[in-house]
């Protein structure tokens, strides 16, 4: 069935929309390894300054739209949920914490790998089903990120594992709760205000060992604000429109655009195995998002 002008545009929207989604959570990767790397930052004063930053900048922009639209009625009704709330922190913890205690490519791996296991389960469990090209293209986008991690794996330690395994099943369940929003932006932002409740908490409990350096925290505001802040809300808004495990996949091409960020940023080498290893990735992720599974018409 051919699109005419308005849908083909409603779609390169959407696809849009999801790589720039996409590039804020390869941005969020790159921003804490430059915080936490080199101990600029701690990993609970990282997440404090993250949510806070992220929940200001949201809020801004939400009442801006309230004031544009004159809905300050609204204002009672609530958004978001305690449950993504709860999803949000521990997907951001987890992630701080887990860096300080493994390699970067062996937590991406368990991260990531994590995040399939829920959301594909989630999906199957929906009766969504991938086609032949499809799975194809999932294990070519798996293939990938094995291939350009492979060389950095090391035995994690058991407290860094799991602390990646919980921020991954976090996020999978946090971008299943997206899945159902009717507005991404008011309910985006009132998570991460409801989460500052929990980040409170730890801030709280890691008060004698939190440690901040400027740099430390304006990598953790350009985190919240703008990767963490406006690229949830982006994400939020473009999930409905993708079956779960769709979403799941394209995640994976993640890791390897923090790699090109690395080397663009931090000045990491690039190397054949990246190049080839993006290669796989795009590609597979492609296939899954163009190849629809054809249904047969029933008599």
């Amino acid at each position: 069935m051919m699109l005419n002008a308005g849908e083909h545009h409603a779609k390169f929207k959407t696809y849009f929309l999801l790589v720039v989604a996409i590039i804020a959570f390869a941005a969020n990767s790159v921003l804490c390894r430059l915080a936490l790397a080199d101990g600029s930052i701690d990993p609970a004063g990282f997440t404090a300054v993250r949510i806070f930053s992220g929940s200001v900048m949201l809020l801004f922009i939400w009442l801006i739209r309230q004031r544009r639209v004159q809905q300050f009625s609204n204002l009672s009704h609530a958004r978001g949920s305690w449950l993504g709330a709860v999803a949000l922190f521990v997907y951001a913890a987890g992630f701080s914490y887990a860096y300080v205690q493994i390699d970067a490519g062996v937590g991406a791996l368990i991260l990531f790998g994590s995040v399939q296991v829920s959301m594909i389960a989630y999906g199957l469990t929906k009766g969504e089903r991938f086609g032949l090209w499809q799975w194809l293209g999932f294990c070519f986008a798996c293939i990938g990120l094995v291939y350009l991690l492979w060389p950095t794996l090391s035995t994690p330690s058991a407290v860094g594992a799991i602390a990646m395994v919980m921020a991954g099943l976090a996020w999978g369940i946090y971008s299943l709760i997206g899945k159902g929003s009717k507005d991404a932006l008011a309910d985006t932002a009132f998570n991460f205000v409801r989460c500052c409740a929990f980040v409170a908490l730890l801030i709280g409990l890691s008060y004698p060992l939190l440690s901040f350096t400027t740099a430390g925290v304006i990598y953790a505001i350009l985190s919240g604000a703008l990767a963490s802040g406006l690229g949830y809300a982006i994400w939020y808004l473009v999930l409905p429109r993708f079956e779960s495990m769709t979403a799941a996949v394209a995640q994976l091409s993640v890791p390897v655009i923090a790699a090109f960020g690395g080397w663009l940023f931090i000045h990491e080498a690039i190397s054949l195995r990246l190049v080839l290893s993006c290669v796989l990735v795009l590609g597979g992720v492609v296939l899954v998002l163009f190849c629809k599974p054809v249904m047969k018409k029933v008599a």
